[in-house]
């Protein structure tokens, strides 16, 4: 239905950055203890908590984590209480960059990120100087098989309240509302479908291209660090990214 989507070529990169899995469950378990601070402990009555769920039990962690992370984040256990901030700024080149952060120590998050875009070349900004750059959608990539009918696929999407369908060499690209999301990800469940990614994202509305070696490589250091770092859940940015970092 629509063009060729970088969203999830940025993201399968991203996925081989999280391979650390202590620093990976770490950052999960933050998202669902923030999610049932906010909602409530049932993830049938809280949307956030049950996709929290769902992203950590695809990470392969472990179901007690998952329960402790849910526990403290509802009051049931002694935990630290996190804090949602996001940052915005542009890398080296101009690329837009937005970061999603949950932290217990808003000075040293802020310090931090700061730092890394210095180091990089680039520079933070004001809240609202990138973000609206980026589209707020709920993002699902089913991975491609042999036992799945595309057309059926994009059909059952469309009709659970889907806006988007991509079909890629690999896998397939849903996109939906905000609102819509729950709906979607659910109905596709229901019928059978298994996702490799389910979440609400920020997707790029055009791409910024890199074309001298010293910002590509700014470029990439600077997703490096902020990636690695334990306070930051996301990083999101518009670089059109060569083929052979994806």
């Amino acid at each position: 239905m629509a063009g060729h989507s970088k969203w999830a070529n940025i993201k399968h990169r991203k996925g081989k950055q999280d391979a650390k899995r202590a620093k990976m469950f770490t950052k999960l378990a933050r998202c669902i203890m923030v999610a049932a601070r906010e909602g409530g402990s049932d993830p049938e009555y809280n949307s956030a908590l049950k996709s929290a769920i769902e992203k950590a039990k695809a990470a392969n962690m472990p179901n007690d984590n998952i329960e402790r992370a849910i526990k403290k984040g509802a009051g049931e256990l002694d935990g630290v209480n996190y804090e949602e901030i996001t940052y915005e700024g542009y890398g080296p080149g101009g690329v837009a960059v937005f970061v999603e952060v949950l932290t217990d120590n808003r000075n040293r998050a802020a310090a931090d990120v700061r730092h890394y875009f210095t180091k990089c070349g680039g520079n933070l900004g004001a809240n609202g100087c990138v973000s609206w750059m980026f589209d707020k959608k709920g993002v699902l990539i089913i991975d491609r098989t042999d036992e799945i009918d595309e057309e059926e696929l994009m059909v059952q999407a469309i009709d659970a309240g889907a806006e988007d369908f991509n079909s890629e060499e690999e896998y397939f690209e849903i996109t939906t509302a905000p609102d819509d999301f729950a709906n979607v990800r659910d109905a596709l469940k229901q019928a059978g479908y298994t996702f490799s990614t389910a979440e609400i994202s920020y997707i790029p509305q055009n791409y910024q291209k890199l074309e001298s070696e010293d910002d590509i490589k700014n470029m990439n250091k600077l997703i490096d660090l902020l990636e690695d770092n334990d306070d930051v859940q996301n990083v999101y940015h518009n670089w059109d990214m060569p083929g052979d970092l994806e």
